[in-house]
């Protein structure tokens, strides 16, 4: 932490651009050594964490429930359909869920510090997209094994994942300010992702949608997360281009929802030194 807040005196010189950008590569490098310090295997655990994810997934809804299936996606590109799945919805989850303490957790430095708090959720949302690199390993991995080439579709992940950067920041800067003065929000938000998990088509496919209620339908295609993860796998799965629809939802949600964070942060963080 005084490393931390040495280096961050150390800019005050620079521009706020400069100096914004300078504090998000020091947070980002921070998280990294942290999350890996005394790990034998160290990033590696970033692509093994995936694969093993997608091997327990795939026996078990390939075979004991392989009724979510339902026959739409074959037996072969079944775990890369699950893997895709897997790693674009873990970097909302896990960039949300560090974004909303991030805030209270770097009391110390906003008390001794002048800096701008968005820093601190966005760095995050910056870092999972880190983690989803090294995850693309294990994606390519999968591919490999099964012997699926990449096509000239993957263009579009640049897109993709900014407009996901963006709904995920919206949410963190959303969820960090509000946190600050109601603590259960982090309680109740790992609910809110074990809720979403199984209201996203991370392991069952879309003709379990088919089956549902139509208004059930409706929130379903309406969730941002079906659209991302359906915008990813249309990339590396199906090997497509994302239709048109996905890709204007995909852009609203990422507007919207930062939009609403930003609005929500800015509005209430001139207040936040009065509860950290």
């Amino acid at each position: 932490m005084s490393d931390t807040l040495q280096t961050l005196k150390a800019t005050h010189a620079k521009s706020d651009f400069q100096k914004d950008t300078f504090i998000l590569k020091q947070l980002v490098s921070r998280d990294f050594k942290r999350k890996y310090r005394r790990s034998v295997l160290g990033v590696v655990w970033s692509v093994l964490n995936p694969l093993l994810m997608m091997v327990v997934m795939a026996v078990v809804f390939s075979t004991i429930f392989a009724q979510g299936r339902n026959g739409s996606v074959s037996p072969e590109l079944y775990p890369l359909y699950l893997i895709v799945g897997n790693v674009t919805f873990s970097v909302m989850s896990d960039s949300t869920s560090q974004a909303l303490m991030s805030i209270i957790d770097n009391s110390s430095l906003l008390k001794k510090v002048k800096v701008h708090r968005f820093v601190f959720p966005v760095q995050k949302v910056l870092f999972s997209l880190v983690n989803f690199g090294f995850s693309l390993v294990a994606v390519a991995i999968v591919m490999l094994w099964f012997r699926i080439v990449p096509t000239w579709h993957l263009i579009w992940l640049p897109v993709g994942l900014l407009f996901l950067m963006l709904f995920c920041m919206g949410i963190g800067l959303l969820l960090s300010s509000l946190t600050v003065f109601f603590r259960d929000i982090m309680h109740l938000w790992s609910v809110v992702i074990t809720a979403w998990t199984y209201f996203t088509p991370i392991f069952w496919t879309d003709d379990f949608i088919k089956m549902m209620h139509p208004v059930l339908q409706v929130l379903m295609y309406g969730n941002p997360m079906y659209n991302y993860v359906n915008f990813m796998r249309r990339i590396f799965l199906w090997q497509t281009n994302p239709e048109p629809i996905t890709v204007a939802i995909c852009a609203g949600w990422a507007i919207v929802m930062f939009a609403i964070g930003y609005a929500v942060f800015h509005k209430l963080e001139h207040k936040f030194i009065l509860y950290i």
